[in-house]
């Protein structure tokens, strides 16, 4: 059959189109020197760049900026006794809080403060060795008013950022309700402090957190939905949690007013705190900004404490070398109770050593990531409980 002229000029066309282009692509795979001069590849939007959040090394919650996780972290030593130590004043800022016996069956706070922004903190109170133990992975200024005579030489000798009582940098509140418990400090006052002294930035060690996206997915109301997430979102196994739990009590032993209740609030996802009498632990909470060396009843205001996750780990426990303070060992290991987002996970913790954080762990040995928010640790004596 003859090909009509039509198409064979198509033919022609199209050959000649073929051999055109692999023309080009020799060219551009040959001499990329010459093509790369006149190809211009296409801008990526700024807008559209993906930098990724930031979170707190401290808390797990989002920040502004990754220069905050290196800006000083203060532990502050806060009592809890019936004699004026409450309400305290501040912790609602802490973003962990350790809770032990210190002597006599009385519970004190160890609370870790970064970028704090209260305009009053306290009161301070003496400093225990095993308080000194939890807080050296925060490289933090250790603020006290003196302590056991074995906690002080530690601090001396390992030569750790540390504020005593002082009044350069702390003033006595109202002594006539608050007794001995009446020593403050402010927010700008330890700015002041730690830029005198040259202390400079803090590397804390925190603990393994899930992200705000992966607590929500946790949460006892999500895994009534999904109950699959809280794999994902812990990366543990599960065979040990307990869900639905609505209240935890925590037993330290023989003085009752001590002992706390934790009531869990699906509205905040939080964990109201009271005392074993059923009456709220309320605290001050204070203004940001510098007020000046304020009575905290003056320009604070009460709220009762309530933080995200709650953990009892139970530790080896008894009296001093003096038979009058206590001793805890806070290296090795032992079981803990993590509550977090209304479930219970039934795990144990580990410190290796005297500098390593604590790590809080499944029954396959594998790290239990904590909810972002603040975190109570309780210190729970082998000799206690914990129910819920």
């Amino acid at each position: 059959m003859k090909m009509q002229k039509s198409s064979l000029v198509l033919l022609i066309i199209g050959t000649l189109g073929i051999i055109g282009g692999g023309g080009c692509l020799a060219g551009a795979t040959l001499i990329p020197e010459k093509m790369g001069a006149r190809l211009e590849l296409p801008k990526i939007p700024s807008s559209i760049i993906e930098t990724g959040n930031v979170y707190s090394t401290l808390t797990g919650e989002e920040i502004a900026s990754a220069d905050l996780n290196s800006t000083p972290v203060y532990c502050v030593q806060t009592p809890n006794g019936t004699d004026g130590a409450r309400p305290q004043v501040g912790l609602t800022k802490a973003g962990v809080v350790f809770e032990a016996i210190a002597e006599a069956g009385i519970t004190r706070f160890v609370a870790i403060y970064q970028n704090p922004s209260s305009a009053v903190i306290g009161p301070i109170r003496s400093l225990r060795l095993y308080y000194l133990e939890w807080d050296t992975p925060f490289d933090c200024t250790i603020v006290h008013a003196g302590g056991a005579d074995d906690a002080l030489a530690a601090v001396r000798a390992g030569g750790y950022k540390d504020l005593t009582e002082n009044y350069t940098y702390m003033y006595r509140g109202n002594a006539a309700t608050r007794r001995w418990n009446n020593l403050f400090t402010t927010s700008a006052n330890l700015a002041r402090m730690n830029a005198d002294r040259g202390y400079g930035a803090s590397n804390p060690k925190g603990f393994s957190r899930m992200t705000p996206e992966e607590s929500e997915r946790a949460r006892i109301d999500t895994l009534s939905v999904s109950p699959l997430n809280i794999t994902q979102a812990t990366e543990a196994d599960t065979s040990a949690l307990v869900a639905k739990v609505a209240g935890v009590n925590l037993h330290y032993g023989y003085a009752p007013s001590y002992n706390v209740q934790y009531d869990y609030d699906l509205a905040t996802n939080s964990y109201r705190r009271s005392y074993e009498s059923g009456v709220a632990h309320e605290v001050y909470e204070c203004p940001g900004e510098d007020l000046g060396q304020k009575n905290p009843e003056e320009i604070c205001s009460l709220t009762t404490l309530a933080p995200k996750v709650v953990i009892a780990m139970l530790v080896s426990q008894g009296k001093a070398w003096d038979g009058y303070h206590e001793s805890i060992k806070t290296t090795g290991s032992g079981k803990a109770y993590i509550f977090q987002n209304g479930t219970a996970t039934i795990g144990t913790w580990s410190k290796p050593t005297r500098d390593e954080q604590i790590s809080f762990l499944d029954s396959e040995g594998n790290v239990i990531k904590l909810a972002p928010g603040q975190t109570f640790i309780s210190a729970v004596p082998e000799y206690g409980g914990v129910d819920f």
